[in-house]
């Protein structure tokens, strides 16, 4: 492509994901959903851990804010498995036992075969809420599928590893 006189990915400009599900160039957030789900969909992560775009032979570094995912809806049915819809389109069942809360109460979840950590945007964590209860014995907060409760456990330290 560069032939033609177009990049995909225009090196100059520094690229983010951000903990709010949009990609930035330059500390400016793209606009175009359909960029942002092309980026979601084109990320992976470097053999060192870091993580990258890919567009043909086109790569681009990027920052990652938070996580490289973020769950942006909620569908299913507690007795038969919750499905997570991810910035980049995918869906899968989600992991109960990989939900653990953050900072300011931010729910977290593992995805892609659990290997890489998703934070909840906020209509989603809404949208969960409805499977999520009050243990009495414990006081914990446990998500319920199927005759299984699983505990949400606050993260340990910084970061969702």
């Amino acid at each position: 492509m560069p032939k033609a006189g177009f990049w995909a990915i225009d090196p100059t400009r520094k690229i983010h994901f951000g903990k709010d599900g949009w990609w930035y160039a330059n500390d400016e957030r793209i606009q175009n959903q359909r960029i942002n789900t092309l980026f979601s969909q084109c990320l992976h992560q470097t053999a060192a851990g870091s993580y990258e775009i890919v567009l043909g032979r086109d790569r681009a570094d990027v920052e990652i804010e938070d996580t490289p995912y973020v769950v942006t809806q909620v569908t299913g049915y507690s007795n038969q498995g919750v499905i997570v819809r991810l910035n980049d389109k995918s869906e899968e069942t989600l992991a109960p036992q990989t939900l653990s809360i953050g900072d300011n109460d931010v729910l977290y979840c593992r995805v892609k075969d659990q290997e890489h950590p998703a934070r909840f945007l906020r209509s989603a964590y809404y949208q969960l809420t409805e499977y999520i209860h009050e243990d009495e014995k414990s006081g914990k907060f446990v998500l319920r599928t199927g005759e299984t409760d699983y505990p949400i456990l606050p993260i340990q330290c910084k970061g969702q590893e």
